[in-house]
């Protein structure tokens, strides 16, 4: 029943003609809290009558109830009925506190990064994975901090707790952290931006989605 009057909702939403009104997105918190805010100022100045929800969560938002009509998301949707573009990939990076590197020489190989302080995540696997991808085999108990906020885990490595991981492009604006220069490569997170494939008719929804489209795509490059 959830799902039929969700359907229904979309059906009313994607025959409304009119530019003014809401739009709600969801996406990571890193996301939301880096990178939409830049780019959802430019909308505004552009698009004065449409007004932004912004959800910031990790959790994926089911479109079809209409818990977002927007979904920033960094894997490819497999979620039925929705209409879905990659716009790019985020740079990832290895990044520590000056604080942190006056203390401890910064490591030239992943293997070096066991004699340090990570900054990892509590339940989250995506780390340790991607490590293992490196030759380097690790539990979450090797994390020195663990939380499973991304936000968190940021503020620590900002503040000299240990090395940690973010997207190039928040990692290069904050003024207090380098970025770490080491041998391989480390996989890019992909960028998706859905819709549900009925919103596709509603003017709003495509005003926002096809700009965020254009300005994500810019970001990264």
């Amino acid at each position: 029943m959830a799902d039929a009057a969700g359907r229904l909702s979309l059906a009313v939403e994607g025959k409304d003609m009119s530019i003014s009104g809401t739009v709600r997105i969801t996406a990571s918190t890193i996301v939301a809290t880096f990178v939409l805010p830049k780019i959802l100022a430019a909308l505004r100045l552009e698009e004065p009558e449409i007004d932004i929800e912004l959800t910031a969560s990790d959790k994926t938002e089911n479109l079809l109830r209409r818990e977002a009509d927007i979904a920033v998301r960094m894997y490819r949707p497999t979620q039925a009925d929705v209409f879905a573009r990659k716009v790019g990939d985020f740079e990832l990076g290895i990044f520590a506190a000056h604080s942190y590197l006056a203390r401890h020489p910064a490591p030239t190989t992943m293997r070096e990064i066991l004699e340090h302080a990570v900054v990892g995540a509590d339940r989250n696997q995506d780390i340790i994975a991607g490590m293992k991808r490196f030759g380097v085999h690790i539990e979450r108990e090797f994390f020195a901090f663990r939380s499973d906020d991304p936000i968190v885990c940021w503020n620590m490595v900002v503040e000299g707790y240990g090395l940690g991981f973010n997207q190039v492009q928040v990692g290069e604006a904050e003024p207090r952290v380098s970025r770490i220069e080491m041998d391989g490569e480390i996989d890019p997170l992909p960028v998706w931006l859905v819709a549900h494939s009925e919103l596709k008719t509603n003017p709003r929804v495509r005003r926002v989605f096809d700009f965020l489209a254009d300005r994500l795509s810019t970001a990264t490059r």
